[in-house]
């Protein structure tokens, strides 16, 4: 038993890859979610997600034991500080994403999501000092020239998928040094932006402009769904990956964005229209390149 914990840090679990794959899945398929209830402003979707988020990653924390670890958080200055700044980013993420399916860019929150792991290995060589190999700085070739072409064909650039990228990719930099664990940085996240999100519910109601307990159920309901589609993809998330290799995470995290662009296409009927199908498959191909490496030391272990 002494052994297990090495192995398990070293090796990929079927634990673990199944809930990773649960995961991506999970948010593969959260815009038919957030399509349903695109009638309800993006900000009190928003502010619904966060609040009905706690409940549910409370109740992990709890399960598991490490309500303490969530007391100290809050008890820390500093660990409140940068909780301050993940939670700022992660709202500002899920707001633009909320937006973009429910203004029919759903193509474009894909492509925010697939540009990520390239982006976040600039940021590494920007604020770490990461030496880029070769094939790397092929990659994030290939994926700017595939937002150059997006953004002569509409005279304008990506912006909705870039904001995704560089919130999530700051998000990400930033998480790793939040000295707690997945579970309770999700939870003391959402513990700090339900402040003002109860607050614009409230004021929401006292307005008479909520949807919220407005008089139909239906509303509601979907209202508070948006907690559990929002907290469940994430915690199962961070459990799997604490079960499988670094390179392992870096192939999977490509099937939500691939899924999205499907649901995108294939429900959502969105147009793919020809600069699309030369952008995609550049990042396609930017994608490979950079996946080689980690391919490589998969075969090696």
């Amino acid at each position: 038993m002494a052994q297990a914990k090495p192995q398990t840090e070293n090796m990929d679990t079927p634990q673990g890859l199944a809930f990773a794959i649960t995961a991506y899945l999970l948010w593969g398929f959260l815009p038919i979610y957030l399509k349903i209830v695109s009638y309800v402003p993006m900000a009190e979707v928003l502010a619904h997600r966060i609040i009905w988020s706690v409940p549910v990653a409370g109740a992990v924390l709890i399960a598991l034991g490490r309500t303490r670890d969530i007391r100290v958080a809050l008890r820390s200055p500093h660990m409140l500080a940068m909780g301050l700044v993940t939670a700022a980013l992660i709202s500002v993420n899920w707001g633009i994403y909320v937006y973009a399916i429910a203004t029919d860019q759903t193509l474009d929150a894909a492509l925010g999501y697939y540009i990520n792991p390239l982006f976040s290995v600039f940021l590494g060589a920007v604020l770490l000092g990461e030496r880029l190999s070769r094939l790397q700085i092929v990659a994030i070739a290939l994926a700017a020239l595939a937002i150059i072409v997006l953004a002569v064909d509409a005279g304008r650039l990506p912006w909705l998928s870039l904001a995704l990228t560089v919130s999530w990719g700051f998000y990400a930099f930033f998480k790793k040094s939040l000295p707690i664990g997945p579970n309770q940085g999700f939870l003391l996240e959402v513990l700090i932006l339900s402040v003002p999100s109860l607050g614009y519910v409230v004021w929401l109601a006292a307005n008479g402009e909520g949807h919220f307990l407005a008089g139909i159920p239906t509303d509601t309901w979907l209202l508070i769904g948006c907690g559990p589609v929002t907290a469940i993809p994430l915690l199962v998330y961070a459990n799997g990956a604490k079960l499988l290799r670094l390179s392992t995470i870096g192939i999977l995290q490509y099937i939500a964005p691939t899924l999205i662009m499907l649901v995108a296409v294939f429900i959502f009927d969105e147009p793919f229209g020809q600069a699309r199908m030369i952008a995609f498959p550049m990042i396609w191909a930017a994608l490979v390149l950079y996946s080689i490496p980690m391919i490589r030391a998969m075969r090696r272990v």
